[in-house]
């Protein structure tokens, strides 16, 4: 399952640098899973996962291995859309082209300048509340054209129209380095004053994300002591923007690899199983779930099953965040 997050903002905000951080964690983990070819405008990110470690050295014990069954992480998709200027929406700069860019991601991660560096022009930037009223006007007016329009032709109702304010959002607020530490205030503050959830925002300095993908993981972590936190904000973001486009993850464990598999919210265990193969739909019999931690705690499947902590689900069973499962497929 491959749903997409556009970064969009104002010129100058840090956008690119942003976005050539995360094209960097990309390549850091492109050995360790498998990517399809894509464009240089879209990255595809590992999501931070620490429950397949877990696994692997699970699935190493129980199963009496001399290697560690390689992890496989769900991945969310970002993609760098060119900056907007005030008046888009009635052809300024990019105008339809860039509007048509953003009709064509699931959700949208609208990056807000609140650093202060004097040697970066703000062309057009003022300050976090009104450059983000900028850009959802844009899209609003962009959005008014559209109904104007299909009204006149009569051929569609709004309900069918791909209005961006449809859309879900996250708000990226590119802060000064010396601010990290105090990022969860800086959320929350925003988020009161922006008039959206704190769930939405996430305070990162692009610069310092930039800076530390290209360290190892050691350095990375002695870099976030001297910052005053131990999380990269960029993780913390592409966490956050999973969540908002409703998305969890089930897992599977065996010798051959552990991996999160990606779903909506709601998927039944029938339709999940066609995450894997499409074929596995019509061919299901049943699911064997087994809660993440009792998996852990007693040491895979085998022991799992002798104490009762694996259930087996029907078609219609509700796959929730972090269950580990094993389908049963007919021939």
């Amino acid at each position: 399952m491959s749903l997409s997050v556009g970064i969009v903002g104002l010129p100058n905000v840090g956008k690119s640098t942003l976005f050539n951080a995360l094209l960097k964690k990309q390549q850091a983990y492109v050995a360790n899973f498998p990517f399809a070819t894509i464009e240089p405008n879209i990255g595809v990110v590992p999501v931070p996962d620490e429950r397949l470690k877990k696994l692997s050295e699970t699935v190493k014990n129980a199963e009496n291995l001399s290697f560690l069954p390689p992890e496989v992480p769900a991945t969310c998709e970002f993609v760098d859309i060119a900056g907007l200027i005030e008046g888009a929406s009635k052809g300024e700069g990019l105008g339809n082209k860039f509007l048509n860019h953003i009709r064509q991601v699931d959700a949208i991660c609208f990056v807000l300048r609140a650093f202060s560096n004097p040697d970066i022009i703000k062309q057009g930037v003022k300050d976090p509340k009104s450059d983000l009223e900028i850009l959802r006007l844009e899209l609003d007016l962009a959005d008014e054209q559209t109904l104007e329009m299909h009204m006149k032709k009569k051929n569609a109702t709004p309900e069918e129209l791909p209005l961006f304010k449809k859309k879900p959002f996250l708000v990226v607020l590119n802060i000064d380095e010396g601010d990290v530490s105090k990022s969860l205030d800086i959320e929350n503050k925003y988020a009161e004053e922006l008039g959206i959830d704190k769930d939405q925002v996430v305070a990162i300095c692009a610069k310092v994300e930039a800076e530390l993908s290209e360290l190892t993981l050691d350095e990375q972590k002695e870099y976030l002591k001297e910052l005053g936190t131990n999380e990269s904000a960029l993780d913390k973001l592409i966490q956050k923007a999973f969540k908002t486009l409703g998305l969890i993850t089930f897992l599977t464990a065996g010798e051959k690899e552990v991996r999160a598999w990606t779903i909506k919210e709601g998927m039944t265990a029938q339709e999940a199983s066609g995450v894997i193969h499409t074929d596995f739909m019509n061919k299901f019999i049943k699911a064997d779930v087994c809660d993440f931690n009792d998996f852990v705690n007693n040491s895979g499947w085998k022991q799992n099953r002798e104490l009762g902590k694996v259930r087996s689900e029907g078609r219609d069973y509700i796959v929730k965040d972090g269950d580990v499962v094993e389908f049963k497929i007919g021939s």
